[in-house]
């Protein structure tokens, strides 16, 4: 029996989508067998015909047009990136009803809830695994392998470069400048590397997990971010010296009526199963009322890595499309809400620069006290003078019992203003 074809058209052809090009070619007659069809690569569409490649597939298949490209396929595979044009080309796609794989996440991020209904409406199906985590599959074990059950709450380690740079300062004691560099030296990061050591490239993938995992719609102005720049290799050897890590977390949580969703540096036991994911690896841990708690780990970017989920999407929706089986269904049935910081609960390590002079400990310990903040410990460190700022010959560093945002953020405010404070120099969240 003849196997039907499936035209595939793919837009990008960078780290990743070169890769995919080398699948389509290399692994054809695994794919035909997995699929049940043939995948028949339509053509590649990219910026530049002369621009050099990871994998160069045949030269009669690279174009600059791609909406025509578009217009001819059964399945569409958006590796471009970007907001524009990158969200017209989707939609034309799935307002045509043709399927798409995407690893976009920031525009998924942004977006996802529009090119979800265009989905929907079309009876396409829109898939994007490779958005988070790279090779780690974890959105669709969040829309399929737990849709029976209730997620409580996601925390996870969702981008690689922050990962790396901690993990540097942590086994090395190099400072944060040091780091960067090395990252950037190595690819990990951009010459420009404000998405990643901002959190903003980790929030887009928080907003992917929590609409999946919550079943509601969330963008990524939902979620409250914190980036590492502010983190110094005192930070790190402090934490160390407590027994604890410091990584970027993304955590999406229920929060009574709604979700509370944030990136954010936190310090983690090193007994947790995230304080020993090293350099550029992600790894992502969900609770669940019935499954308990389990953990996804492995590496989070790199070409073939993110072709590998970019490829499983792929084959699942060149199945169904084959069979001809609905689309995935959307499930953002439940509408939840973001909710603000205030009411999260947590416990705190807040950092001081401080004079070294009679009373200066009982006079903080009462800010603590009077804000309703309890003081689980309270080291002082004797001359660390700073250069930048005149007269501070000591360190404070106070460790919290559980408290909430509002109030830990009353006594910062408070703290501030105390003559004998130099400097509120880090306040970061502890897990566990």
């Amino acid at each position: 029996m003849t196997k039907p074809t499936l035209k595939v058209a793919l837009l990008g052809a960078g780290t990743v989508g070169s890769q995919v090009a080398r699948i389509l070619t290399e692994d054809r007659k695994d794919l035909i067998e997995r699929i049940g069809g043939v995948p028949e690569l339509i053509g590649i569409a990219v910026r530049s015909l002369d621009a050099p490649r990871d994998y160069q597939a045949d030269a009669s298949l690279y174009t600059t047009d791609a909406d025509s490209l578009i217009d001819r396929a059964d399945v569409v595979i958006e590796l471009t990136g970007g907001m524009e044009p990158a969200r017209t080309r989707i939609l034309r796609a799935l307002n045509a009803g043709k399927h798409v794989v995407s690893g976009n996440k920031a525009l998924i991020a942004a977006h996802g809830a529009e090119l979800m209904a265009a989905a929907r409406e079309s009876g396409a199906q829109f898939s994007f695994e490779a958005a988070v985590a790279g090779a780690i599959p974890i959105l669709r074990p969040l829309r399929d392998s737990l849709a029976g059950d209730h997620v409580t709450r996601v925390l996870g380690i969702m981008n690689g470069t922050t990962n790396f740079m901690l993990d540097a300062m942590d086994s090395h004691g190099a400072a944060f400048d040091e780091v960067l560099a090395e990252a950037q030296k190595l690819g990990y990061a951009e010459a420009d590397p404000t998405a990643d050591i901002e959190g903003h490239d980790a929030a887009a993938k928080a907003a992917i997990v929590a609409s999946l995992a919550f079943h509601s719609e969330f963008h990524i102005d939902d979620v409250h971010c914190t980036g590492i720049s502010e983190i110094t290799a005192d930070d790190v050897a402090a934490a160390k010296n407590d027994g604890y890590v410091i990584k970027l977390l993304s955590v999406c949580e229920r929060d009574g009526e709604g979700v509370n969703i944030r990136v954010n540096p936190t310090l983690i036991p090193r007994t947790h199963p995230l304080a020993s994911v090293r350099d550029a690896y992600n790894a992502v841990f969900v609770e669940s009322r019935d499954a308990g708690e389990l953990m996804f780990y492995g590496p989070g970017a790199g070409g073939a890595p993110t072709a590998s989920a970019v490829m499983g999407d792929f084959v699942s929706l060149a199945r169904r499309g084959i069979l001809g089986g609905p689309g995935v269904p959307d499930y953002s049935y439940r509408g939840l809400q973001a909710t603000s910081l205030s009411n999260v609960v947590s416990r705190y390590t807040v950092g001081l620069l401080v004079k070294d002079q009679l009373g200066v400990l009982a006079s903080i310990a009462n800010k603590f006290a009077e804000n309703g903040v309890s003081i689980e410990t309270m080291h002082q460190t004797k001359h660390r003078e700073r250069e930048d700022v005149e007269g501070a010959d000591a360190t404070i560093r106070i460790v919290t019992h559980k408290t909430s945002d509002q109030k830990l953020k009353s006594t910062i405010d408070e703290l501030s203003s105390l003559s004998a404070v130099f400097d509120v120099a880090s306040v970061i969240q502890v897990e566990g």
